[in-house]
């Protein structure tokens, strides 16, 4: 059996927890149908047995963790929440700092250790993330750059795996990074049906963007941002720069700039060009033009620049794209 260990402390973010638990336990029951033996025996632990709860108010239960690591273990997971990192600087609870020196022994001792959301800032003060690429929810990336210097931290990815490290951005993301160890575990067929039975999308590659335009839009909370991005839209094959887009909401181009990147955290031509790759998505994974008709469609340039553009944002090119995600990839 592969044991997956899940440690809690105060205050943890419930469904960083059961999210991931659920694709386990999903997982086991597919391979049952598949007639295949169950793999994975998940466990919860914290630095003193009891009830711990979560910053939604729901308290689960933990076993102690050992003093000490004797054995391999397989996976370890280290969910996010306010007892580990908040924006307004709360004092965190003690028993995290014991949880970041009990991984920092047990470490050499854990074959894949992983993070949901904030809990990437578990893994950085145990000094294991230093030199190595992590994520986090894309609100705490810049807190977990200062805190932790010598970690390259990804803007973009929902899940990222660095050697035996693995990191996952917001919340929901730990349930695709679920997936993704479940596929390497397990195969691609056993991922696939556990995506369809909890009703969720397979499609979420672990270098594709928690970056997206309805998020920004929701971001912003702003008519003028919703209506611009459907103007864009409607003529991604025309040149899109600031001058253009700061005249169709009756602004300088300076003052544009300034009041979409206050709005949304992102420079226009960054918002134009993920709107391009979103577009560029769709047509991929449901027909069967050819890439460069694609490229023409969307407005990019040439093929190569959007190649380039996939590459940066989903780490895949759109040809690895079209055999992973299109309607008639296996």
């Amino acid at each position: 059996m592969h044991k997956v260990w899940f440690l809690l402390f105060e205050r943890f973010q419930l469904l960083d927890v059961c999210g991931p638990l659920q694709v386990f336990a999903t997982a086991n029951e597919e391979l049952r149908v598949a007639g295949r033996d169950p793999l994975y025996e998940t466990h919860l632990f914290a630095v003193a047995g009891g009830a711990y709860t979560s910053s939604s108010g729901v308290a689960l239960q933990a076993s102690a963790l050992p003093r000490r690591v004797s054995r391999t273990l397989d996976t370890v997971i280290v969910p996010g929440g306010p007892g580990v990192w908040n924006p307004v600087g709360e004092q965190r609870p003690a028993d995290t700092d014991a949880l970041v020196a009990w991984l920092r022994r047990g470490a050499p001792h854990i074959h894949r250790l992983a993070s949901v959301c904030t809990g990437a800032f578990v893994l950085a003060r145990t000094g294991l993330l230093e030199g190595r690429s992590a994520v986090t929810h894309w609100a705490a990336c810049d807190a977990l750059r200062e805190e932790a210097p010598g970690t390259d931290v990804q803007q973009d990815a929902i899940f990222f795996h660095d050697g035996p490290y693995w990191t996952s951005a917001g919340v929901t993301a730990g349930i695709d990074m679920a997936l993704g160890m479940v596929e390497v575990d397990a195969g691609r067929g056993i991922a696939m049906s556990i995506a369809k039975k909890l009703v969720m999308f397979y499609k979420r590659p672990g270098g594709q963007s928690q970056f997206s335009s309805a998020l920004l839009e929701q971001t912003a909370g702003d008519a003028r941002i919703s209506e611009l991005h459907r103007w864009v839209g409607d003529h991604l094959r025309e040149s899109m720069d600031v001058p253009r887009l700061a005249e169709r909401l009756s602004m300088t181009p300076r003052t544009f700039a300034r009041f979409y990147a206050r709005a949304t955290g992102v420079t226009p031509a960054r918002a134009v060009e993920q709107l391009r790759l979103e577009r560029a998505c769709r047509l991929i994974e449901s027909q069967r033009q050819s890439v460069k008709a694609i490229a023409q469609h969307c407005g990019f340039s040439s093929e190569e620049v959007m190649r380039r553009t996939f590459v940066r944002h989903l780490r895949v090119s759109p040809m690895e794209y079209r055999q992973r995600f299109s309607a008639g990839a296996g």
